[in-house]
């Protein structure tokens, strides 16, 4: 059996390393490649992959929104992320989402071909360095008292915080993003109402805490 594949993410060469790296298999078939993330969810709703690989931070929709539209609009494909953010708070949403498997970009080649066969086997698969505790959580739900105010967080907001924080200016957000500066600026407004967060400085020390600001291995 073949597994039909859409890869999405915005760097071409990524992509073609991809490709090249899946189709050395002949159980991979790359059926479609997208820059951006309307452009991944259109190729998923006309060509009905197996699975859609899909990068968490892309202009358009970034990769939570894609992961929503596709678990409503394409049921039986499969999600597989592939990013290089490793903290819990990015794995849970995903899970929350509709992925069924996480896989860091450094991790071994092998995590990858094993996360996109256990997500059509239809099992959850991690990377190894990412906790067993994001599986937890996703499987035990938290209860309303519970809910993590970073839990509330669009996935726009998201990904402008995990921006904002690693250093990115409000134009170059706008810029990758594909939004306008007042909508850059509208999000983070409403993102640090949602944390409570006051100053630049504040939500740059609970990104830290938090562990949004990990260094890639």
């Amino acid at each position: 059996m073949t597994i039909s594949i859409v890869v999405a993410d915005d760097h071409s060469i990524v992509r073609h390393g991809l490709k090249a790296l899946l189709e050395a298999e002949s159980e991979f078939a790359i059926v479609g490649e997208a820059a951006d993330g309307d452009e991944a969810i259109h190729l998923v709703n006309e060509l009905t992959p197996d699975v859609l690989i899909v990068d968490m931070v892309m202009p358009g929709r970034g990769g939570l929104e894609v992961i929503d539209e596709i678990r409503n609009s394409s049921p039986g494909t499969k999600i597989v992320v592939l990013s290089m953010h490793r903290n819990e708070a990015y794995v849970q949403a995903s899970l929350r989402n509709g992925a069924s498997a996480y896989v860091l970009k450094g991790s071994p080649s092998s995590e990858l071909m094993e996360g996109i066969r256990a997500a059509v086997s239809g099992k959850i698969f991690l990377s190894q360095p990412l906790s067993e505790r994001a599986i937890e959580a996703y499987a035990q739900r938290l209860t309303p008292e519970e809910i993590d105010p970073l839990d509330t967080l669009t996935s726009r907001e998201r990904e402008i915080l995990q921006l904002t924080v690693q250093g990115f200016k409000t134009q170059e957000i706008s810029t990758k993003l594909k939004i306008s500066l007042r909508t850059v600026e509208t999000h983070r407004t409403n993102l640090m109402n949602k944390l409570d967060i006051h100053s630049q400085l504040e939500l740059l020390r609970y990104a830290i805490k938090r562990g949004l600001l990990q260094q890639e291995e």
